[in-house]
């Protein structure tokens, strides 16, 4: 399963784009998907890239990752729910196609990445009057300067698939820099544990064709309020919860909630000013 028509040429983290839309896309063709993400499947099909034979294709390992999106899919509708016209910032967005799958007509999307990974982007994923991109690293607070900080609009940072690969304090500084600068907003996140970022670091994330990055940030799932040391603006810390899944995915998923060495997905909220 791979297309025939724009050749991407990425590299380490810039690539991770593509590992994350392939597993989307996997995930969405089967008819039992736990996500619905039919931009996904038809970028695969528009992308000249050895999909499966780069990637492998696992049943689970893309049923994990839609699952993944989903929790971001909730925090964002949600969001939403609650600011119709608000503004939803995705650092590190890669291929990301949340804004079609949540989308309520009336918000405002900001794509944030790497320069080549933006141009990749722009030529998929043009950008329209509600969808924006910038090529721009997430570590460069510039990005900032394009976001309305309105508390009554509302804004949302989303940072999927991204932080493990900074450095913890390019992480904790990131968070504190958001939290000042817009009051009343929030920030969902995902972290790897421990034990899988010093195996990232390692080199020894790999199957046949593909090595994963250096992963430098881990955290535990027990290690969650440690973030709202990064900033006193950071008043709520809220672990969100995969739901669903589908065979063994579904039974296992609430019992991992026990296991702290293990990947969380956490929603941030910051004071009003």
């Amino acid at each position: 399963m791979s297309g025939g028509g724009e050749r991407p040429e990425l590299e380490r983290v810039p690539e991770t784009a593509l590992w994350t839309l392939w597993h989307r896309a996997v995930e969405a063709r089967r008819p039992d998907a736990v996500l619905h993400d039919p931009v996904a499947v038809e970028l695969v099909e528009r992308i000249d890239y050895p999909f499966a034979e780069r990637f492998g294709e696992v049943a689970l390992v893309s049923q994990l990752q839609a699952l993944r999106a989903a929790c971001f899919d909730r925090e964002v509708a949600d969001f939403l729910g609650r600011h119709p016209r608000g503004t939803v910032v995705g650092l590190g967005d890669g291929l990301e196609t949340q804004s079609w799958r949540v989308d309520n007509g009336r918000a405002s999307w900001l794509s944030v990445d790497l320069p080549e990974t933006a141009r990749l982007r722009e030529r998929l994923l043009p950008p329209d009057g509600r969808r924006r991109i910038l090529a721009c690293s997430a570590t460069d607070h510039r990005w900032m300067d394009e976001v309305d900080p309105d508390p009554e609009r509302g804004v949302l940072i989303s940072t999927e698939g991204l932080l493990m690969y900074l450095r913890p304090t390019e992480v904790r500084e990131l968070i504190a820099a958001c939290a000042e600068r817009f009051p009343g907003g929030a920030l969902v996140l995902d972290a790897v544990p421990r034990w899988f970022s010093r195996r990232a670091v390692a080199g020894k994330l790999r199957d046949r064709h593909y090595t994963a990055p250096p992963m430098p940030f881990g955290m535990d799932a027990d290690e969650l309020g440690k973030l709202a040391g990064a900033h006193p603006a950071v008043t709520g810390v809220r672990e969100v919860y995969p739901e669903g899944g589908r065979g063994l995915v579904r039974v296992v998923l609430p019992l991992a909630r026990w296991i702290k060495q293990r990947p969380s997905v956490v929603a941030l909220r910051f004071a009003q000013s």
